[in-house]
């Protein structure tokens, strides 16, 4: 049992155990997984490599870290195991040959997921809330997952096969609170993949708890959904895209191991890089949403009836919202010069195509099935009176250029992205989406109380709202604390106008 103490404020006790919660053995099971590697996709290639997500589940707990010890651990663990029977590649590793070898995923009956289990005594009740917490104390309950290099009889260590673990867990109990379980996964499989495992995961539990450990068999496949589909032929490349995605990849390769070098020696980012930050939740409800759509289509109407939407999607006005009011937050000081104006802000997201193909792909595929689209606009027309409405426009027919052609300038992909996101002055990155349930992963003692994504400044992430109202959307958005305040102003005084 190791004592530790938080870095940034020394206010956080831990006391830490760490587990390797590996596949339930089986005859069947042990048959499926022996030494099987599964190659990535065409569209799983551009996310290869130390590219993680992670995610945060608050639920109210109202007992002591013994009880979670003696009591619901065992539960955690157990139906861990049994899950991992389905979900076995995330018990594998992503492993990284040097070229021209493609990446893929390798799995063996010895894999197994690391399972870390800590006491905090942060503060849940700020932590599991919308009002704005330390980007520090939100990285303490998240698990690390670092990868390393495999030598090979060569001198040169451009030669080396990186290998970096797919899925990391981490439950973190505030006594006689609450719990947090995170996971932090590669980016090899995507969000609606993850919340298919966290959902079989936690319902498994649930069943577990509620009728005990030794529920039959029959029993446990009533509550579980389907398992995933890894079949790697359902997708079609047409346009020869993998060899591009494969050249790209190459090229990033060549910073991998620096980054695995990195991550070894700190774990994450510096804490000084990130003490300044703050995370805060911006939630929308149906009504001021009905308010945003109704102003957007109006104004579109006055400027340009003929070319008008008839429909916008909460998708496309809330962020719209947000991009254009950040804008006005992050350049508020900047001199009205033409140079200022003429800089060009993006807006980047990505969006689900498994029911937009012309052929049939699994609703529970395994693997990312996304395509990339962004809308960009000169900051003078975001900054300005109609900047809202500005960004509307260009999101909305970002939308339906993708919902046409999916895959459209898929090819460039990577250059788009260096230029506008790297070399560019500005970018704001959407990640994840409010049609998932994140707030349906229920391990047995109730639905999550909030549900975080942990994610750099340039990044927004969106989910479903864990209230009650249907059809709300919230918002996680990273801010000096500064900017924080001046954005709550300029946001209340954008909705003023849609009441």
């Amino acid at each position: 049992m190791a004592q530790m103490e938080n870095s940034s404020d020394n206010i956080n006790k831990l006391v830490e155990h760490q587990f390797q919660v590996g596949v339930v053995a089986s005859i069947e099971n042990d048959a499926k997984i022996n030494n099987k590697s599964f190659p990535l996709t065409f569209l799983d290639i551009p996310l290869a490599g130390p590219i993680y997500v992670k995610r945060l589940f608050f639920y109210r707990y109202p007992f002591s870290t013994n009880h979670f010890y003696q009591t619901t651990l065992p539960y955690l663990k157990r139906s861990l195991s049994l899950t991992l029977q389905s979900f076995f590649p995330l018990a594998g590793n992503l492993l990284c040959p040097p070229p021209p070898h493609k990446p893929f995923i390798q799995c063996t009956n010895e894999d197994s997921v690391a399972f870390t289990v800590v006491e905090s005594s942060l503060d849940f009740n700020l932590l599991a809330s919308n009002n704005p917490k330390s980007i520090n104390d939100l990285r303490t309950l998240a698990p690390n997952l670092v990868g390393k290099a495999m030598h090979h009889d060569h001198d040169s260590g451009d030669d080396d096969t990186l290998v970096f673990p797919i899925l990391a867990l981490k439950a973190t109990v505030f006594a006689n609170r609450g719990v947090c379980i995170a996971i932090n996964y590669c980016h090899v499989m995507d969000d609606r993949s993850c919340g298919q495992f966290m959902k079989s995961w936690s319902s498994l539990c649930g069943t577990i708890i509620r009728n005990g450990e030794e529920v039959e068999s029959t029993l446990l496949d009533k509550y579980l959904p389907p398992p995933p589909c890894f079949d790697r032929g359902v997708l079609k490349d047409p346009k020869g895209l993998e060899s591009i995605f494969l050249n790209d990849y190459f090229r990033e390769r060549q910073s991998f191991k620096d980054k695995v070098v990195s991550q070894s020696q700190t774990g994450s980012l510096r804490a000084e890089e990130e003490e300044e930050y703050v995370k805060a939740t911006i939630v929308f409800g149906r009504k001021e949403m009905e308010g945003m759509k109704r102003f957007a289509l109006n104004e579109l109407k006055k400027s340009n009836r003929s070319e008008a939407p008839q429909y916008l999607s909460s998708f496309v006005v809330t962020c719209a919202f947000l991009w254009s009011t950040l804008v006005k937050t992050k350049h508020r000081d900047e001199e009205e010069e033409e140079e200022n104006d003429a800089k060009e802000d993006c807006i980047r997201f990505a969006a689900d195509v498994r029911e937009r193909l012309e052929y049939p792909i699994a609703e529970n595929y395994f693997g990312n099935c996304i395509t990339r689209c962004h809308a960009r606009l000169k900051r003078k027309e975001l900054k300005g009176e109609g900047g809202f409405v500005n960004a509307a426009r260009v999101i909305d027919k970002a939308v339906n250029d993708m919902k046409e052609e999916p895959f459209r300038g898929a090819e460039n992909w990577k250059s788009t992205f260096i230029k506008l996101f790297v070399l560019g002055n500005s970018g704001l990155l959407v990640a994840g989406s409010h049609k998932f349930g994140v707030y349906d992963t229920d391990f047995g003692f109730g639905r999550p109380v909030k549900v975080e994504m942990l994610h750099s400044f340039r990044v927004m992430s969106i989910a479903d709202t864990g209230d009650t109202e249907k059809g709300g959307i919230e918002f996680g958005m990273v801010f000096t604390k500064a900017e924080f305040q001046c954005f709550q102003h300029k946001l209340q005084q954008g909705l003023q106008v849609f009441a």
